[in-house]
């Protein structure tokens, strides 16, 4: 069992789920956060302080777009991202990598909202 994050977070600025993660698995992308789901330790902590729910464990995901942006999830650290020469992969600590500033193709191509 992992957590994942859905659209609800695409392109809000709020990132209290950064500071509740405890083993720094969150990463930042350019319009939304990604969890690394081989270093999450499945505690909760982001989803009860996300304001917008965006976070839900994977086993309760049952709409298909939601599995979707699960998947989604994976490519982001698995599939070598635009303006980068290799995968993400696991390295252990989000705040070392800081801000990538780049989304998968399902995030970028999703159609822009106001941050709130």
């Amino acid at each position: 069992m992992t957590f994942t994050i859905g659209p609800e977070c695409i392109d809000r600025t709020d990132q209290s789920c950064l500071d509740a993660c405890p083993v720094d698995c969150i990463y930042i992308g350019e319009r939304k956060l990604y969890i690394q789901h081989d270093e999450c330790i499945d505690c909760g902590a982001c989803e009860t302080e996300c304001p917008h729910q965006a976070i839900r464990r994977s086993e309760d995901l049952d709409d298909p777009r939601l599995i979707e942006f699960f998947d989604d999830e994976k490519r982001f650290f698995s599939k070598t991202l635009p303006g980068r020469t290799e995968p993400l992969g696991s390295p252990g600590c989000a705040t070392d990598v800081g801000p990538t500033g780049v989304d998968t193709d399902l995030v970028s191509s999703h159609p822009e909202r106001n941050p709130e």
